[in-house]
């Protein structure tokens, strides 16, 4: 089920976003990924909407939302493929006419779902901090 994050969850999302970001984002250093750990905690889920995907007292699944931008949506691994992506993604999108993602282009997991999704690219960049391509993607319903 569906439901708003709370404090207490911030351990679970950190586990859930290292078991996804290990598989989707291999080609980012550790010193990176060390940094982004820390600001998930620190400034992300104080600053932004976010709901988990709750499955029998555990979080398996994540969308975190700044205004229509999608900050980051990760499922653990192992529930991959079962749909709870959608189904968190439909959860915002209820919100919203348009949502806006970044995905860096090497993460083919997360372009597939987002262009599966109905996102399409409306911009290509160099993301300054980690000299990886990046992809700005725009889903309007």
């Amino acid at each position: 089920m569906i439901r708003e994050y709370r404090n207490t969850d911030t351990e679970s999302i950190l586990e859930c976003w290292e078991e996804a970001s290990a598989i989707a984002h291999p080609f980012l250093e550790v010193a990176f990924i060390e940094q982004e750990r820390k600001n998930i905690r620190e400034i992300y889920l104080p600053n932004t909407e976010t709901w988990v995907y709750d499955e029998k007292s555990r979080v398996v699944g994540f969308i975190s939302m700044l205004g229509h931008e999608v900050g980051a949506i990760f499922i653990r691994p192992e529930c991959q493929g079962r749909s709870i992506g959608t189904i968190l993604m439909d959860h915002v999108s209820d919100m919203h006419q348009m949502l806006e993602v970044e995905v860096f282009e090497k993460n083919a997991i997360g372009r597939s779902f987002y262009e599966k999704y109905g996102f399409r690219q409306v911009k290509r960049y160099i993301h300054a901090e980690t000299g990886q391509s990046m992809l700005r993607m725009k889903y309007v319903k």
